[in-house]
């Protein structure tokens, strides 16, 4: 069952998030200058967000049927095996080298953006790498992680809590894109490209990697970690480890 992929940890995050937005949304009703804060807050992120959206759309390359078909293909075929029937608007945008995608909404529009350069790693043959980067976006998407966000903006300004939650859901969204795209190997291959490039990755030892990141210890170490919204990167590889090894390789099939 797919709810066996949501990691352990999001769920408490989300309820502690929820709770803690609740009680401040309440005090700020209460006093006539915090419904002022709520509207004006809501209003300014809106605008920007606009912005950013409208920055995507008017530069960035859209996926369709002429323009990267056998990507756009692939992505609607992900999209619906889990469970979304209005794919998402993709686009691939030029990002000077920077390896990265992210899935974002805007006034209940999906997107999901690609950096050119993660894109590039299908001229290699890395097909199905890309495909666990456009089944992780989706699986934020699934899982209505950006809408959730909103919920609970005044927990996620919170030290600590709010980008707690926002890891897990890193976690959450690499185990259903590793079970969605049934291949364990890319998956791996995804995050290590993340970690030093669309070169080098063939060349990484993946166990020395998490061994020596495991070894890190310190003060700043652990506080550069809780104040991040994603998790390590070896850490998310072990992750990708834990749900071959322990829970079982998933099908796209059995999962429901």
């Amino acid at each position: 069952m797919e709810n066996r992929l949501v990691h352990e940890n999001e769920k408490i995050y989300y309820t502690l998030c929820l709770v803690v937005s609740i009680f401040t949304y309440i005090g700020l009703i209460l006093s006539i200058i915090g419904i002022v804060y709520i509207i004006g807050g809501v209003l300014f992120t809106l605008v920007l967000h606009g912005i950013s959206i409208g920055h995507i759309r008017n530069n960035g390359v859209k996926l369709t049927e002429r323009q990267f078909p056998e990507i756009n293909k692939k992505a609607k075929e992900i999209a619906l095996n889990m469970g979304i029937r209005d794919l998402p608007d993709i686009y691939i945008i030029q990002s000077e080298g920077v390896l990265n995608a992210f899935a974002t909404s805007f006034l209940g529009r999906n997107f999901i953006v690609l950096y050119s350069d993660i894109v590039e790693v299908t001229k290699d043959g890395y097909k199905d790498e890309l495909n666990f980067i456009i089944a992780h976006e989706l699986a934020h998407i699934k899982r209505k992680h950006i809408t959730k966000q909103l919920l609970i903006l005044p927990a996620l300004w919170v030290p600590f809590l709010g980008n707690a939650y926002s890891r897990s859901c890193e976690y959450t969204c690499d185990r259903i894109a590793a079970a969605y795209i049934n291949h364990s190997q890319a998956s791996v291959n995804a995050l290590a490209i993340l970690a030093v490039g669309k070169r080098l990755f063939v060349d990484l030892n993946i166990v020395e990697y998490i061994q020596t990141s495991k070894a890190e210890s310190g003060f700043f170490i652990w506080l550069s970690q809780v104040i991040s919204t994603h998790p390590p990167l070896p850490k998310r590889i072990a992750g990708i480890e834990y749900l071959n090894n322990v829970l079982g390789t998933y099908k796209m099939t059995n999962i429901g």
